[in-house]
């Protein structure tokens, strides 16, 4: 905005001073109407020195301008010649000029005629007043006498306003002229130097002009000064005021410019008398002194005039540039505390349990603490305001309401915070009534199921537990909840539909608590108030029982499930003595109630632990996302952080936000949802089962985040962090949460299922405690997964990772060296074992050094054993913790020990499943071929040899325990079967590694059930007897006297073929003999296809053996898809 008021000059140009009649001013050189000549304009004339001003004065003080003998006076051109008078008579004084010049025209060595020229050439163009002319005429005789006869006769042609004196001599002169005033070519005293007089005379005129000019440049700019226009923001009148100060300085320098030339000149002009004291100044020398101290005096005058202006105006930028600082400051707080009230206008809720309102009360403090530096800025502010009003400041009318709008925003936000810390307060003292009732309530419902009945049968037992309760319900006075009326009365503020319900949710639990001591108090006056009866006499099993203390609520639980022995012995006996035990019994049927109350108060504590936890667990992550990871944002955060942190916020905290809105957002409201149905939270726990694995990132992540804290935990930005959220735990702790969160939910789900074994969601609760127990199982695996290092391919092409554990491994190598192979055997590895769907991973394992998770061990690849080519011998001879797993025909031996034998059992199992899976896959797309060929291709004829029924049963036995995982011992076997040379079904068949090739050995050609025609056929082939030695793979108990019972890996020699499938075989360990199923054995030599029954690929039944040969690839021969099924 444009300056109020007019524009007033702080100086004006020296006006025309009227001094006495007749005289002007020496200052007014530089200030006539018509510009004057100048001493630089016409320097070369005045150089020529035809006439000169002295500084001579006649008697009554007549400038005296003196006209020296000048040879070429005539050739002198009339503008020139007019040029130097009209300069001449423009030097002396208004005062001085007025009185008359005084010309003193020196001719004397000239002719009269050039005399007579010169004087009617100077009467004729001089400009100014002339008081008196003296002419001194030639001085020779002949010309003196002419000048005289010749003025006689030509004195009219002088006549002038003025006389003219014809002088013959200097003396004469001195007559008119004192001899001070004169030159000394004149006969005088009078020191006059041309050429000084020239170049002060050119000096004074410049520094006029300079004065001129300076003045003039100060008032356009003092007028630039004066209608510049007030910018309206910081920056622009920051550049205003940067620029008029620039602008100012240079003013400056240019007045002190003038101020030093004007020194220097008055200096020069004082020099001849500084030099001699008796020298004397003439008034034109005095004049020019005077001209120059007024011109000093001048400049002085105008810097002070300019300096109290700029003073003025710096002070008005200045006082603008405070008033748009103020103004941006003003709407900046404004707009921050605008949107600090929105977000305290969110805070309406009062929590829904004490936790809760403990997270809200902390998260107020947090946001008051946060707020407060808006507000203290406000106060700032307004203090500011304030001081600029104290100051004069020119725009008060616009800071005053200003200060008032900050100090009342102020006051209201107080308020707010006061008044919702004080609902919050009343909120939590409310709550604290509430959980003090309900743990009251839990209290004595506890010791109502934890009363023995036994005890309670007798007078003195009833007694104690009369006194007991009696003494419990006296607590009530400072625990329960006593009026409602007053409740609601005084925390009528605060009570809003959901906190109205829980409080009288509560106070119905407390009644229906109070009502069930009340009808305990009356059962035991009535038991106390009986006369001991006679004891009755009873069978001694009975009263055993009867006498039996009474048991603990998970053994009452035990035992009262259907079916159990327990409960059995007890009802027979109760049954037995009815007439004896009704009362007793009684009792105890009125006890099972308060049995079932009894747990569902502790299903109820173990609920209420696992929704603190939950909720105390929520607040925790929240506080460390604002409380840290928020902060590494915040630009006011960023001078503590170290080089090591920058954008390292992902790797510190990983994927905790996805966690944090997991629970708080989904999870935890699940959970409150079960609050009355504690049972129930199983359900909560499956249905967000895949969420969870969101753990597995996490904890995979924990190794990078522990190394991060542990190169930056002295930052000083975790330090004040953790004073900012008065945390006593530094960081690291809480970054550990969500790894304790996840194992203690296994913790929480047990104690809930013991206490929940007969209710309606224990089978949800046993599921969720398994899937658990497997994410916890599948976030272990993954830790110790992703630190295999040498591993060319990409894990997650090997399928799920399933087991992962230390072994001590042997090798044995057939195509190995000797002697590598008679040492393998007493040397064992250190091997860490990683089996997979699709493949079994050897590394090694190395131990890191550090703390923490940077000691976590690494993991070395060694080699891999592909699934499809794998088989296992489940025992070793000498040591239940060893198994073997070998690989493509036992080419290559594994002998793995495990550190228990229950380690080992469970890699053989899932080894199982793996196996079995495969073969199963196998199994059905052979079927599905075996199918599609069906339709194509001839049924065979019948053969003679073809088996009974009864064999075929036994098939479909054997295929129906093929199917079932745990019956896969039988497919486990200590002997593999070699492959043979030729086959037409299968690309290899096996020979045992045990037996010598020539021991009963058949060849190819020999085997009918290998034919084409056999393959061809889609049925089941016949089971021929085959002279030899065959192997069990299917375990048979003994059935009759005749039979033989035979474990799998048995090795047996048939006798004869029986009826039914039968064979009759001896054990060639025992020596028994007895009859055995044929679908149980698979020959030892020979491509039979018993041998080929049970493996995928190229290795027998007994091995379990999947490969990818390509009889897998082409389809499996049709015995083998008839035994699989």
């Amino acid at each position: 905005m444009a300056e109020k008021g007019p524009v007033r000059r702080f100086w004006s140009l020296p006006r025309k001073r009227r001094g006495a009649p007749g005289r002007r001013k020496p200052d007014e050189i530089m200030h006539q109407d018509i510009v004057p000549l100048c001493a630089a304009d016409i320097q070369e004339q005045l150089k020529r020195r035809f006439a000169y001003l002295s500084g001579g004065r006649g008697q009554d003080g007549s400038p005296v301008i003196t006209f020296p003998d000048y040879p070429a006076f005539s050739e002198i051109p009339d503008k020139e010649f007019q040029n130097v008078m009209t300069y001449l008579t423009s030097i002396p004084s208004l005062q001085d000029a007025g009185i008359g010049f005084i010309l003193v025209i020196d001719r004397r060595q000239d002719k009269w005629t050039s005399v007579k020229a010169s004087v009617l050439r100077i009467a004729a163009s001089f400009p100014a007043n002339l008081q008196l002319v003296l002419v001194l005429r030639p001085t020779g005789f002949f010309q003196r006498t002419l000048s005289d006869i010749a003025f006689k006769f030509n004195r009219d042609d002088f006549k002038m306003k003025v006389p003219v004196i014809m002088l013959s001599s200097v003396p004469e002169l001195h007559g008119y002229i004192d001899k001070s005033q004169l030159t000394e070519d004149l006969g005088g005293t009078l020191d006059y130097c041309h050429s000084r007089w020239l170049c002060h005379r050119t000096a004074i005129e410049s520094f006029a002009l300079m004065v001129k000019q300076t003045a003039q440049m100060l008032q356009s700019f003092g007028t630039e000064l004066a209608e510049t226009e007030l910018p309206n923001d910081v920056q622009s009148t920051s550049s205003v005021l940067s620029t008029h100060t620039e602008k100012k300085h240079k003013a400056k320098d240019d007045l002190q410019l003038a101020l030093k030339e004007g020194q220097r000149i008055l200096e020069s002009l004082r020099e001849p008398l500084a030099e001699s004291a008796t020298h004397s100044v003439n008034q034109d020398q005095l004049d020019s002194q005077a001209t120059v101290q007024r011109l000093l005096a001048q400049l002085n005058e105008t810097e002070a005039a300019f300096d109290e202006f700029w003073a003025k105006h710096q002070q008005k930028l200045q006082q603008c540039l405070q008033l748009r600082h103020f103004e941006q400051g003003f709407r900046e707080v404004k707009a921050t505390l605008d949107a600090v009230s929105q977000k305290i206008a969110t805070f309406t809720d009062v929590g829904n349990s004490l936790a809760h309102v403990e997270h809200l009360l902390r998260s107020l403090a947090s946001f008051e603490e946060k707020s407060s530096v808006a507000v203290e800025r406000a106060r700032a502010l307004a203090l500011e305001g304030q001081q600029l009003i104290e100051n004069k400041h020119y725009a008060v009318d616009s800071i005053h309401p200003k200060c008032e709008e900050l100090r009342h925003l102020c006051h209201q936000f107080a308020a707010e915070i006061d008044r919702r810390r004080g609902l919050l307060s009343k909120s939590r003292e409310l709550h604290s009534l509430l959980e003090t009732s309900m743990r009251w309530c839990d209290e004595g419902i506890y010791l109502l199921a934890s009363q023995p009945v036994d005890k309670c049968q007798s007078q003195d037992g009833a007694e104690a537990a009369l006194q007991e309760i009696e003494k419990f319900l006296e607590t009530g006075a400072e625990n329960k909840i006593q009026e409602l009326s007053e409740i609601y009365k005084e925390y009528e503020t605060i009570l809003n539909q959901d906190l109205l319900e829980h409080v009288q949710k509560v106070f119905q639990k407390q009644e229906s608590m109070q009502e069930m001591f009340h009808r305990r108090q009356a059962s035991l006056k009535k038991l106390a108030a009986k006369q001991t009866r006679p004891v009755q006499p009873v069978a001694p099993r009975p009263e055993a029982l009867t006498k039996s203390p009474c048991p603990s609520p998970g053994s009452w639980r035990g035992s009262e499930s259907p079916g159990s022995e327990g409960s059995a012995l007890r009802r027979g006996p109760y049954r037995r003595a009815k007439s004896e035990m009704s009362e007793n019994r009684q009792g105890r049927g009125s006890s099972t109630g308060d049995e079932e109350e009894g747990l569902a108060i502790l299903r109820r504590h173990v609920m209420n632990e696992l929704l603190d936890t939950e909720r105390a667990y929520v607040e925790e992550l929240l506080s460390v996302l604002e409380g840290y990871a928020a902060e590494m944002e915040n630009p006011l955060m960023t001078h503590l952080i170290s080089t090591g942190l920058h954008n390292k916020k992902d790797v510190l905290f990983g994927n905790m936000e996805e966690i944090y809105h997991f629970h708080n957002r989904i999870f935890l409201r699940e959970l409150e949802s079960c609050t009355d149905c504690p049972e129930l939270v199983g359900r909560c726990f499956l249905e967000r089962m895949e969420d969870f694995q969101i753990y597995e990132k996490y904890c995979q992540n924990k190794p990078r985040s522990e190394s991060l804290w542990r190169q930056c935990s002295d930052c000083p930005f975790f330090q004040e962090c953790q004073k900012k959220l008065d945390h006593k735990l530094s960081l690291d702790s809480y970054l550990l949460k969500p790894v304790q969160r996840i194992t203690k939910y296994q913790l929480l789900l047990k104690e809930m299922l013991k206490y929940s074994r007969n209710c309606q969601g224990a089978e949800d609760l046993q599921e969720a405690l398994s899937s658990i127990l497997g994410i916890l199982k599948a976030v272990n695996d993954s830790m110790h997964l992703i630190a295999i290092t040498g591993y060319d391919g990409n894990l997650s092409d090997l399928g799920k990772l399933l087991m992962q554990g230390s072994f001590s491994v042997w090798t044995d190598h057939k195509k190995g060296h000797t002697k590598v192979k008679e040492l393998a055997r007493f040397k064992p590895m250190q091997r860490h074992l990683f089996l997979h769907e699709k493949a079994v991973l050897f590394c090694k394992k190395r131990e890191e050094s550090g703390e923490g998770y940077e000691k976590a061990p690494s993991y070395s690849y060694k080699q891999s054993l592909n699934m499809t080519a794998v088989g296992i011998t489940e025992n070793v001879k000498g040591d239940a913790k060893k198994f073997e797993i070998w690989y493509n025909a036992r080419e290559e031996v594994y002998i793995i020990q495990a550190p228990t034998p229950e380690i080992k059992a469970a890699w053989v199992n899932e080894i199982r499943k793996v196996l079995t899976s495969q073969l199963q896959a196998c199994r059905e797309a052979s079927q599905h071929r075996t199918l599609e060929q069906s339709h194509s291709l001839p049924l065979p004829a019948p053969s003679s040899t073809s088996p009974s029924r009864g064999g075929t049963r036994n098939v479909k036995k054997l295929e129906e325990r093929k199917t079932d995982p745990l019956s896969l011992e039988g497919y486990v076997s200590s002997s593999l079967p070699k492959p043979p040379e030729k086959g037409k079904g299968w690309s290899k068949g096996t020979h045992s590694l045990e037996a010598p090739e020539d021991e009963g050995g058949w060849s190819s050609a020999e085997e009918p059930v290998n034919s084409s025609d056999a393959e061809e056929d889609g049925g089941v082939g016949p089971k021929e007897l085959v002279p030899g030695k065959y192997t069990v793979v299917l375990d048979d108990e003994k059935r009759g006297p005749d039979t033989l019972a035979v474990r799998s890996g048995d090795v047996v020699e048939v006798v004869e073929e029986g009826a039914e499938g039968l064979w009759y075989v001896r054990d060639l360990t025992s020596n028994k003999e007895g009859w055995v199923p044929a679908s149980s054995l698979s020959a030892l030599l020979g491509k039979s296809s018993s041998a080929q029954c049970l493996s995928s690929s190229e290795s027998s039944p007994g091995s379990a053996v999947l490969s990818n040969s390509s009889s897998c690839s082409e389809g499996c021969p049709a015995p083998f898809s008839d035994l699989q099924g």
